[in-house]
């Protein structure tokens, strides 16, 4: 079986730096590990008619001569013919935390529909129609816990579309900074593997238990410490008829691990075996850094506000009168702890934006957008193709790429052993 891949919702190939362990040649090309040969990938930013993303993604991993230009689509994935992409061994792809409900048509001819617009649907029909041995998904942790008047009934539905597809799922939220890299991301990370592979086979003698525990991808690449009791829920056909069904009537507290297989959920809490970070010491650029990132008395004022303790009082749209709290942070930025958790509005004057001290001139400054790819793990500058703005808005967006070139090393055995 062939190692390759594609990578969908690439942004600027956050996957595929980690599964090939990505260098930036002198050339301003990737230099990548011969682990997985990437034949597709698609980035595509609705919202603007400049496609930063793609433009750097496309630079980096092209030839340059334009010979494999049909391997980067800047395509609305919604109007991809999904038969067109070629075939591939693991699909991979960090999709948005979206309203996945479903519903009849209006007319119940189409049968059942997702929401417009909604990603999940895309890689669903992918997995319909390609149907790739194995998938590796990240996502943001609440997706766990959507939507709130409903718990878990948007995971609940792709847990069952991957059954209906024919997959068994695990899953994992994992805090980068826990397992020893240099920010505090939690994400959750979801690999699923067709049932009638060898790997399915070798796992369907094992219990659920054991493959939470130290059999399964996650337990194996992130060791834990503890395991809480197992939870079930069932997602049969029995139970709820077809996805209408399990959208209008599924709910259920999933924990920050778990599996599925033969539509049977099976969840725990887990503590992991924790490793010291690497902290904000080893990420800051030394030597001179740019007058433009140092901060004026004016922005230094704002800061200090936005990160002290605070007490305000609001009125609500109905006329109720409540105190909004929220405590203080660190500032400027520890250096001996890692990066907090990096968002897109990173270099504005946000609460969230990180800011330290400049180790030359004693001032504080933000980081910069080298040192902001380094918490994710990337390569220097690997995002100078754009400003300063999209390059933060960029690493706001990405994955600890130091993650996924843990599991790689698992499924690049897994995909061996296929054969």
């Amino acid at each position: 079986m062939k190692r390759t891949a594609i990578e969908l919702f690439a942004g600027v190939g956050g996957f595929r730096i980690g599964l090939n362990h990505v260098k930036l040649g002198s050339d301003g090309k990737a230099i990548e590990k011969n682990n997985f040969k990437f034949v597709w990938a698609n980035q595509w930013e609705p919202s603007t008619k400049l496609q930063h993303a793609f433009d750097c993604y496309y630079k980096r991993f092209s030839k340059g001569d334009g010979s494999d230009k049909g391997e980067f689509s800047n395509e609305d994935i919604t109007l991809v013919d999904k038969k067109s992409i070629p075939d591939f061994t693991l699909l991979t792809g960090g999709f948005p935390c979206q309203d996945y409900s479903v519903a009849r048509s209006l007319s119940k001819e189409k049968g059942i529909e997702g929401k417009k617009g909604v990603l999940w649907w895309q890689i669903n029909e992918i997995l319909k129609v390609k149907k790739p041995p194995f998938v590796l998904l990240e996502n943001v942790d609440r997706l766990l816990k959507s939507p709130s008047k409903q718990r878990g009934r948007d995971f609940g539905i792709m847990l069952r579309c991957f059954a209906d597809n024919g997959y068994s799922v695990e899953w994992r939220v994992i805090n980068a900074a826990d397992y020893g890299h240099p920010q505090k991301r939690r994400r959750i990370y979801i690999f699923a593997y067709r049932n009638d592979t060898k790997h399915a086979k070798y796992l369907s003698k094992i219990t659920p238990e054991q493959i939470i525990k130290n059999e399964g991808i996650f337990a194996t690449e992130f060791p834990i410490s503890s395991c809480s009791a197992i939870k079930k829920a069932l997602i049969t056909k029995s139970k709820y008829k077809d996805l209408v069904d399990l959208s209008s009537n599924f709910h259920f507290d999933f924990e920050n691990s778990g599996f599925m297989r033969k539509r049977r959920i099976y969840t725990a809490k887990i503590e992991p075996v924790y490793k010291k970070p690497i902290t904000l010491n080893k990420i800051i650029v030394s030597g001179t850094v740019a007058d433009k990132y140092f901060l004026t008395d004016e922005q230094e004022t704002k800061f200090i506000y936005l990160k002290g303790s605070k007490r305000i009082e609001r009125t609500s749209s109905d006329g109720h009168t409540y105190f909004y709290s929220e405590g203080s942070m660190s500032y400027p930025d520890s250096y001996s702890s890692p990066g907090r958790t990096m968002l897109t509005s990173e270099g504005t004057i946000n609460r969230s934006t990180h800011v330290v001290k400049d180790r030359e001139t004693n001032r504080n400054r933000l980081l910069t957008p080298v040192e902001c790819e380094r918490l994710n793990q990337f390569p220097d500058n690997w995002t100078d193709t754009m400003d300063d703005r999209r390059r933060y808005f960029m690493m706001g967006n990405a994955l600890v790429t130091g993650i996924i070139k843990k599991l790689g090393v698992s499924i690049k055995t897994y995909i061996k052993e296929e054969d």
